[in-house]
């Protein structure tokens, strides 16, 4: 289920600041930082080509990476990266460091299936997706790409919540006091509209 693995050669940054970032991005190369596991964070330098890619092919923030600094190989999860809004280009990631048994929280897209077999949404209900992702503790080893919601037999008014989808094995959800609403199945424009979260 979970996206193949890559592969990343870094460099070790000896210099962190603006004017160094801008120099990397002058290279084709972008900074990064790897932090985490109870050691003092790496700054790395990373070809911006290859990451923009991995950003674009999608799973990016789900999938576990290999980051080759200088013969070392470490283990890593994106946590956060920013784009050029201008020229679509990443700026900057965060990795978070990883090994097999970690635990890590991430967004997981929601995937809805069997629209078709929806009684409310054949007479006209909209589809009303109130998180189109949800926060999940996985194991890092083991991230679901995304997790599915069935909308067979669901009519208008039916609310879907975390409780309706099957998570893999070590999967949970982080918010745990309540059955969170993920999606609402309303009347075409003009009905009433529920104001639950």
């Amino acid at each position: 289920m979970s996206h193949a693995t890559y592969e990343l050669k870094a460099e070790l940054r000896e210099r962190v600041g603006k004017g160094s970032s801008r120099e990397l991005r002058r290279n084709g190369l972008i900074p990064a930082v790897i932090y985490g596991d109870k050691q003092a964070p790496l700054s790395i330098s990373l070809p911006s080509k290859e990451v923009t890619l991995r950003i674009h092919a999608g799973g990016f923030m789900t999938t576990v990476a290999t980051i080759d600094v200088n013969g070392e190989k470490i283990s890593v999860l994106p946590k956060d990266y920013q784009l050029d809004p201008v020229r679509d280009f990443t700026m900057h990631v965060d990795f978070l460091r990883v090994s097999g048994n970690s635990t890590v929280t991430v967004e997981v897209p929601v995937h809805f299936i069997n629209e078709e077999k929806s009684p409310g949404i054949k007479v006209g209900g909209v589809l009303n997706i109130v998180r189109h992702e949800v926060e999940l503790h996985c194991p890092a080893n083991d991230i679901p790409e995304f997790i599915t919601i069935d909308l067979s037999g669901h009519k208008i008014g039916d609310s879907l919540h975390i409780s309706h989808v099957k998570l893999p094995a070590g999967v949970t959800p982080v918010i745990t006091d309540r059955d969170f609403t993920i999606a609402t199945i309303v009347a075409p424009a003009g009905g009433t509209s529920g104001t639950e979260e």
